[in-house]
């Protein structure tokens, strides 16, 4: 089942974002898109691109068949308060608010909704997001639809809630983690010779190159790795003053911080 009309609560980097990836992937027009936020500029730029805006998240929400809340953890029990009574029990309602789980979501809402989180990353304006999917025990119905509309924005892939806070830091700052090593391998293109915009040209693409190859052949990484290493080689070598500085040891690290973080 296909949804007719989507509300989204927040207009800010994600809230935009998945506005912006749902209107290039044709999967509704943005008359059929409702986004609520309080600032008059953002509602002008709203409305300039065709969709439905307002400051009044109870407007937005009265009509649409999905609800997604794309405000800061702070704001969210504010929000679903003073949006109850619309709140229908047929509204399917996704929550992107990182660190509040699905029970706290149905203490808000009620116990009778059917309540979702997910958890995207900002490439879903460009139709290329990483987004994990946990429901509660009222979803069952609409988890396919859910589904299928996060399909248009890149890939998703439905997991235990349990696995959302670790969801979170793999997919969503895991994009941030990512472009640091991009920007890294740029100024150590720079020191080498390159200007800037060329370091970050060949950059970008031989990482968007080396992704590819794992999503198309399914290899393991070491496998490609292994491809690229021959003995005395200058990338062993390069690989080997990585790993002595703790290259490995500093990601997982990292994300085992961020993880902690969220608890």
């Amino acid at each position: 089942m296909k949804v007719g009309k989507i509300a989204i609560i927040g207009a800010g980097n994600m809230g935009g974002a998945i506005a912006n990836g749902i209107l290039k992937s044709g999967y509704l027009p943005a008359s059929s898109i409702s986004i609520s936020d309080p600032r008059e500029s953002k509602l002008i730029e709203l409305k300039e691109q065709g969709f439905q805006a307002t400051a009044d998240n109870a407007e937005a929400v009265k009509d649409a068949n999905l609800v997604i809340f794309a405000v800061k953890p702070y704001h969210i029990e504010g929000v679903i308060s003073n949006i109850k009574a619309v709140l229908t029990s047929d509204k399917i309602l996704v929550s992107i608010v990182a660190g509040v789980n699905l029970n706290d979501l149905a203490q808000m809402a009620g116990e009778d909704k059917k309540i979702l989180r997910v958890m995207p990353n900002t490439a879903i304006s460009i139709q290329e997001s990483m987004t994990c999917i946990a429901g509660n025990g009222n979803t069952k119905d609409c988890l396919a639809t859910v589904k299928e509309l996060f399909d248009q924005l890149g890939e998703t892939v439905v997991i235990p809630e349990e696995l959302m806070g670790a969801a979170t830091v793999l997919a969503s700052c895991g994009t941030a983690f990512a472009l640091r090593y991009v920007r890294a391998a740029m100024q150590g293109g720079i020191e080498m010779g390159f200007g800037a915009e060329m370091a970050q040209f060949i950059t970008a693409q031989t990482v968007k190159g080396a992704v590819q190859l794992i999503m198309d052949t399914g290899n393991h990484p070491e496998r490609e790795i292994d491809k690229v290493t021959t003995p005395r080689g200058v990338t062993i070598t390069g690989i080997n003053e990585m790993e002595h500085k703790g290259f490995s040891s500093s990601v997982i690290q990292g994300l085992i911080a961020s993880y902690n973080k969220m608890g």
